[in-house]
Formats: structure tokens, sequence, C-alpha cells
């Protein structure tokens, strides 16, 4: 939907896509929107960083539900994003499942986010 500059509520047109489209429209938005976001965050909260962690080859959690690593318990870290091939998974729940060569969009403090790729890497 294209929405009216001067009623931001008001759509003056809709586009229609096809998934494939769909698709290459939400990688072109949503990875870069999202780590501008995040840059944006950290620059105005002191103390708070974004790091993108890869899950490597040989992590105990490749193909184990998020849920499993337990980040945020473990280090006050949040995942707020998993890139997989150029597609963005918002906000993933517990039962989202890593896959090796995800990259993990991690926000806490410089400490915790260290953790969470020891975490990745190691278990």
């Amino acid at each position: 939907m294209i929405y009216d500059k001067e009623d931001p509520d008001a759509v003056c047109q809709t586009v229609r896509l096809n998934d494939e489209e769909a698709d290459a429209l939400a990688e072109l938005l949503g990875a870069p929107r999202i780590v501008a976001r995040l840059n944006q965050l950290h620059q105005q909260v002191e103390g708070l960083v974004s790091v993108q962690l890869p899950v490597p080859a040989g992590s105990p959690y490749a193909g184990r539900p998020m849920g499993d690593a337990r980040v945020r318990t473990r280090t006050s870290a949040s995942i707020v994003a998993v890139v997989r091939g150029g597609q963005v998974f918002a906000s993933p729940g517990p039962d989202f499942v890593f896959g090796i060569g995800d990259v993990v969009v991690v926000v806490g403090s410089e400490d915790t986010t260290g953790e969470v790729a020891d975490i990745l890497a190691h278990g």
C-alpha cells in the first residue's frame, strides 16, 4: 500500500506483489531497516550495542530451537532478529530453529553480547 503524505492513515494506491516479489521487497527493506534502527538505538542509549553473530558450523545450537540456548536468561541480552539467506526473521520466538550460517542480531551490553557469541559457538 502507498499512503497519502498528507494523511498517513489514508491509502492512495495499492500494489499487488506475487510471493517472489514480496520476498524480494522484504529482503530489501527488512535487514537494512532493522540494522539501521538498531544502530540508531545504539547511538541513543549509552552502553547498548547491537551485534550480528553467525551460527557457526559445529555450534551446539545449529538445528535446535532458539529457546534451548536460553540466551536471555543466561546473559540478559536479546535476540531481536535472525537473517537467513537474505530473509529477515524479526523477533523470533523460542521455537525458531537455528541453522548453520544464520546471522543472529543481538542487542545488549558489550559483555552480554560477547557471552551470546560464546554460547552460539560453544554452548
